[in-house]
């Protein structure tokens, strides 16, 4: 039975933290904890899920490996939106991963001690390492990104998607893990989100003349994303991070870069991550400069990573560009103010529906309708 956690940090106990870090950290026990901070709904970058800081005190005859200082994400509650129903198949989904696939992936990525969901509920529990500890600087559109750093995070990319290029595992032990067209995430992307999301198109004007000036409209977007889907899974599958905008990121010192928030994880084609990776992590003027290039590289690092059949250029270039239709309809459309501020989301849907005007992506989608 899962540990049913709460949506707000000072309803936590000493029991309920032990329960799920027994699970994933045999022989640990925390014989104390102190909730640092914690935020919720409209606090500095909520969005999906509510956050605190914990510092722990463990028990004598633990690890002596495991972090003091950890984050714990929790489902939001009363302080916002009741999104625990409507989003619980992203928390379920993320506690999946960290649950059955954080020790085999091979890249950086938040270490975790211990996972739960409650289906009953839609609440959840994960308890992640404080990456500051580790120097981790987390980047937005806000800041300035290096090509550097981005060629670190594209090899990051490029090592996931090397390690499940192909896999007969997707029909075997790693059948659950889901996919754009079928499962939990995308009955909420697709089903539930649109209504959403043409209602962030409706009342809020920046969105809608964005849209306007794409010459296209909430549901041409939708139809041209499920055409996208459609198309892609004829092509060669792998595992994605499904949500690797820059501000899902974090930079280590020597240009190393890891993932963070998982939720949106599924099996697809390798550039979905890589297009939105590239179209937010660089300015417009940059990306425009450097895009090719870095596609070469990432295409490079699949190959020094033993994958024999990966694109030519001409091809992942194609596919890049119409990747931006979901990246500009569920990447940030779907996205309120009220997670990220105004000038991050702004910011973003500058960079994604400039990218989606220079790639030609209403033409590359039309092809695949």
């Amino acid at each position: 039975m899962a540990a049913v956690f709460p949506t707000e940090a000072s309803g936590l106990s000493l029991e309920l933290l032990n329960a799920i870090v027994a699970e994933q950290c045999p022989g640990a026990r925390l014989s104390g904890f102190e909730v640092l901070q914690a935020k919720s709904y409209g606090e500095q970058m909520v969005s999906t899920a509510g956050r605190a800081l914990l510092e722990l005190r463990y028990a004598p005859g633990s690890p002596s490996d495991l972090p003091t200082r950890v984050i714990l994400k929790l489902a939001l509650g009363e302080n916002g939106p009741d999104y625990a129903n409507i989003v619980g198949a992203l928390y379920a989904n993320e506690v999946e991963f960290y649950r059955r696939l954080r020790g085999e992936i091979g890249v950086e990525a938040p270490r975790t001690l211990g996972a739960s969901y409650d289906p009953a509920s839609s609440h959840f529990g994960l308890l992640l390492e404080d990456l500051t500890v580790r120097s981790a600087v987390f980047p937005n559109v806000l800041r300035e990104v290096t090509l550097a750093q981005v060629q670190g995070l594209l090899s990051t990319l490029a090592t996931l998607h090397a390690r499940y290029w192909r896999s007969d595992r997707f029909g075997s032990d790693l059948s659950w893990v889901q996919t754009h067209r079928e499962g939990g995430v995308a009955q909420l992307l697709y089903g539930l989100s649109p209504a959403f999301i043409q209602h962030q198109i409706d009342t809020v004007s920046f969105k809608r003349e964005m849209v306007q000036r794409l010459r296209t409209t909430g549901p041409q977007m939708l139809a041209g994303v499920l055409a996208l889907h459609r198309h892609q899974a004829r092509l060669p599958q792998t595992l994605l991070h499904g949500d690797s905008h820059i501000g899902n990121t974090y930079l280590l010192p020597g240009a190393r870069g890891g993932l963070v928030d998982w939720q949106l994880m599924v099996r697809g084609h390798c550039m979905h991550d890589v297009s939105y990776l590239i179209t937010t992590a660089l300015s417009i003027e940059a990306r425009r400069q450097h895009e090719g290039a870095l596609l070469h590289y990432y295409l490079d690092q699949l190959r020094a990573r033993g994958v024999a059949d990966p694109p030519d250029f001409e091809a992942a270039w194609k596919e890049m560009g119409r990747c931006l239709v979901w990246g500009v309809y569920i990447g940030w459309l779907t996205t309120p103010i009220t997670n990220y501020g105004w000038e991050i989301n702004v910011m973003n849907h500058l960079r994604l529906t400039t990218a989606y005007e220079d790639h030609d992506t209403s033409r590359l989608v039309a092809e695949i309708l």
